[in-house]
């Protein structure tokens, strides 16, 4: 077992009827963002488009990858989509959107491209809710740039997980070998490790029910990986 695989399961039909399948709240959530989090009618394309630049890292690649396509990206407006991690020109009459993990590595690029003003406008999207300190370290980089008029909007997206099919969800990205039924019970994994996992689980199953907006009953077996989790 390479990968850990959840099946999402609504309450009941009738919460499942009013709410929509899992993959669809998270496309709307997704589109929602992409239309810099305005009101519409994102099913109908009701939503005119304004026009920017899609900035993302592998994680929000991996996420997005099976839920919209390039053509959908257009009808909303998204002209350039680029990894977070590459060579990017300056476009500064476009404003930008980031879809990103708040690691370290993505908060210090993100500060690096505001700091260099590359964008009209910046629009923060992070996948999972960023701490208190990354956000001062984002705010105080703008800051002493000059750039933080710049900065339009920050949100936590709670998107950390990837939608394959209506009522199922993987929280394995590709290539990311860092969550797997072998490292949680491989008998050399370091203490560090293992809270890292579990947090990385927590956070994304928190996502899940942020996204479905409801309460989960937990079940779990006593004594390993899953009963800290549910903890």
């Amino acid at each position: 077992m390479n990968t850990l695989m959840y099946e999402a399961v609504c309450i009941s039909d009738k919460n499942k009827l009013v709410m929509g399948s899992l993959r669809e709240r998270q496309v709307e959530a997704l589109k929602q963002m992409l239309s810099l989090n305005t009101s519409g009618n994102f099913k109908n394309n009701s939503v005119d488009p304004s026009w920017k630049v899609l900035i993302y890292d592998k994680t929000g690649r991996d996420i997005l990858g099976p839920l919209i396509s390039v053509k959908e990206l257009r009808d909303l407006g998204v002209t350039l989509h680029l990894m977070l991690h590459s060579s990017r020109d300056a476009i500064p009459d476009a404003p930008a959107v980031y879809f990103c993990l708040p690691s370290d590595e993505n908060i210090q690029r993100m500060s690096q491209d505001i700091n260099n003003q590359l964008y009209g406008g910046y629009y923060y999207n992070f996948i999972s809710p960023v701490s208190r300190t990354k956000l001062e370290d984002l705010a105080t980089s703008a800051l002493q740039s000059g750039s933080d008029h710049l900065i339009q909007r920050v949100y936590d997206q709670y998107t950390n997980f990837i939608c394959l099919e209506p009522e199922m969800f993987t929280l394995k990205q590709t290539g990311d070998n860092s969550v797997s039924y072998y490292s949680l019970n491989k008998g050399s994994v370091r203490d560090s490790e293992m809270e890292d996992m579990l947090t990385s689980i927590t956070d994304s199953l928190f996502a899940l029910c942020v996204t479905l907006g409801t309460v989960p009953i937990i079940r779990c077996p006593p004594g390993n990986a899953a009963e800290a989790v549910a903890s």
